[in-house]
């Protein structure tokens, strides 16, 4: 073929370039295609930065702070109702009737519980949850027909910190689903999120049951916030705070996390006035 036509023959161009030519020169091009898609995929898909709170959630402390299984819920839980009943038994009369102490009783395990879901619209945890009520009602058993077993609790400190940290973490449970259900019936009014009201009923969740029966009034309070009203109040703050703002933005597992800090707030100062070190501080304050 002439020269003229070589440009613009087809067979000239096929007879100018073998096949295996083009076939090499068509790898080369889309050996550059993909590693321009493999490039900008690496720009789009930036390597997360490390997990700096991860240490929170992998631990064994986990596995009982969080109650992510049903038999860990239901020993707490009972742990809970008992040393309520520890409270109780020790506070009434000892020739107070039956059925004086089965109410007294419910309603110190349920105060917060009752309360919070009135509050609320709701319908009171005792209602909703057999599963508490028959902890009630296993543990009212245990206190009125064995109350040696009470006495071994009081006398064992073993028994007493294995207790408290069971009941402080069945306590900051209810803390956390009653400031859930707060934040899902209250609408923000001021700020983007509703802000007093699932503090308050965090609070009123881990202490209401100091206020019952009604007919108590503000007597519990008279003499100040006793330790349970100010570690409600405190920690059911700092935990809606933190996950209703940017404080928690950026944080994996933000609501895990915030729970396991709760939990164990509860637990340091449930065990800390259990063994009198806030009173030895009030004291210490009271003086200087």
């Amino acid at each position: 073929c002439d020269t003229t036509a070589t440009m613009t023959s087809p067979r000239c161009y096929q007879a100018s370039y073998p096949a295996s030519v083009l076939l090499v020169r068509a790898l080369v091009l889309l050996q550059f295609v993909v590693v321009a898609v493999l490039a900008k995929q690496s720009k789009d898909e930036e390597p997360s930065p490390p997990d700096s709170t991860a240490f929170l959630l992998q631990n064994p402390l986990t596995d009982l702070l969080l109650m992510p299984t049903a038999g860990v819920r239901y020993m707490c839980m009972f742990c809970y109702c008992f040393y309520h009943g520890c409270k109780v038994f020790v506070a009434l009369p000892k020739d107070a009737a039956p059925s004086y102490k089965v109410v007294s009783f419910v309603m110190a395990s349920t105060g917060g519980g009752i309360l919070v879901p009135i509050f609320l619209n709701g319908i009171p945890v005792v209602l909703a949850n057999d599963a508490l009520a028959l902890s009630i009602i296993v543990s009212y058993a245990i206190h009125h027909y064995f109350p040696v077993i009470r006495d071994v609790v009081a006398q064992s400190k073993i028994l007493t910190v294995c207790f408290i940290v069971l009941f402080e973490v069945f306590r900051a449970g209810v803390a956390v689903n009653l400031i859930g259900l707060a934040n899902k019936n209250i609408g923000p009014s001021v700020f983007g999120y509703p802000l007093f009201g699932p503090i308050i009923a965090g609070g009123v969740a881990g202490c209401g049951g100091a206020f019952f029966p009604l007919n108590k009034g503000l007597d519990p309070i008279k003499a100040g916030l006793a330790t349970p009203m100010v570690s409600a109040i405190t920690g059911a703050a700092a935990f809606h705070i933190f996950l209703s703002t940017s404080l928690s933005d950026g944080v994996i597992d933000a609501t895990d996390k915030a729970r396991f800090c709760l939990a164990f707030y509860f637990i340091i100062c449930g065990l800390a006035k259990a063994f009198g070190y806030v009173d030895m501080a009030i004291k210490k304050v009271k003086k200087e």
